[in-house]
């Protein structure tokens, strides 16, 4: 197995934080600048799995950068550089307690719900007399709160969103247009390619300003559901499963084998042969979102690369950034 980066120390110039998410390290910095590290740490049920997946944090971050960059021109982002294949520099925001999940399909744990008989998410209808991976009449927004660490996110509607004042409506009006946006825009995307985008989440902040911005990832495999255009009428006739470009694959295969992340519950072992396989369809999810080639970066000491080429921006951008 090659090197991979599951968790980091790092002590930048003016660093006054970190934070430790799921899969990404955040540090901030004076002047309101966070240095973002995507690790090779998995995620699934909201569980870190115990060992890391080469290549990953790299594939999700040079994704989410190319799709902000394909998206700045109608939703801003929090985005300033990518010094380093896993490293993305930006503003720091005040995040909305909310992430906006958008469906285009009956798909996941949506479907899941809806195999249970329930007909609402999140405050939203769904149609009767839907299968599997049948595409809404309309993309629906089903949002969820976020979870602390070691918790799991939470189905919630727009109505309760505003009644506990998590988001004002004002703000929430914003999020749901940038929402919508941003999900087709994704979706023309993903038809250039090949892909339907059946569903995503997207999270925003807020910066010093008082402007609502994209933050974190955008339309990677781990935060997005896509499937293969061709052959998606004739599946769903057939009523078979999708061909799909996701995380699912991991989660089907931790099913299989006994876990969804409940109470007692122990994640399988991960064996060597395994995760090479999961590295390779994260590189095939990669060439096939973005149409182009995958490089693998060095990755003879990550930590040392990351640390060199942070410092490095740093240094150039610290007249531009006030640091």
């Amino acid at each position: 197995m090659g090197n991979t980066i599951t968790t980091t120390n790092f002590n930048f110039p003016g660093q006054q934080s970190v934070y430790k998410g799921k899969v990404r390290e955040v540090y901030a910095l004076e002047g309101g600048v966070l240095v973002m590290v995507a690790t090779d740490r998995l995620s699934a049920f909201d569980v870190v799995m115990p060992k890391g997946i080469p290549y990953k944090g790299q594939i999700l971050n040079q994704i989410a950068t190319k799709m902000m960059e394909a998206t700045g021109d109608i939703v801003p982002n929090w985005l300033l550089a990518t010094p380093d294949p896993n490293v993305a520099i930006g503003h720091a925001c005040e995040p909305f307690k909310v992430e906006m999940v958008i469906r285009g399909y009956l798909s996941g744990h949506a479907a899941r719900e809806y195999k249970k008989g329930k007909r609402v998410l999140c405050g939203v209808p769904m149609p009767e007399g839907m299968k599997e991976n049948d595409k809404f009449p309309q993309p629906i927004i089903t949002p969820a709160t976020k979870a602390e660490k070691g918790n799991h996110d939470e189905d919630i509607s727009r109505e309760d969103i505003l009644k506990r004042g998590i988001v004002s409506e004002t703000d929430y009006e914003v999020l749901e247009k940038y929402t919508r946006a941003l999900f087709q825009r994704g979706t023309e995307i993903a038809a250039d390619r090949g892909l339907l985008l059946v569903d995503t989440k997207y999270e925003f902040g807020k910066t010093k300003e008082g402007k609502i911005v994209l933050i974190d990832e955008i339309h990677t495999p781990d935060s997005s559901r896509y499937f293969y255009a061709e052959g998606y009428h004739e599946r769903q006739d057939r009523e078979e499963p999708q061909k799909q470009l996701s995380k699912e694959f991991v989660r089907q295969w931790l099913i299989q084998n006994g876990f969804q992340g409940l109470e007692g519950q122990t994640v399988p072992e991960m064996t060597d042969e395994y995760i090479q396989t999961v590295s390779e369809r994260y590189i095939e999810l990669y060439e096939n979102i973005t149409g182009e080639t995958f490089v693998k970066a060095d990755i003879g000491n990550i930590q040392e690369r990351i640390r060199s080429n942070v410092l490095s921006c740093l240094k150039r951008a610290e007249n531009n950034w006030n640091l």
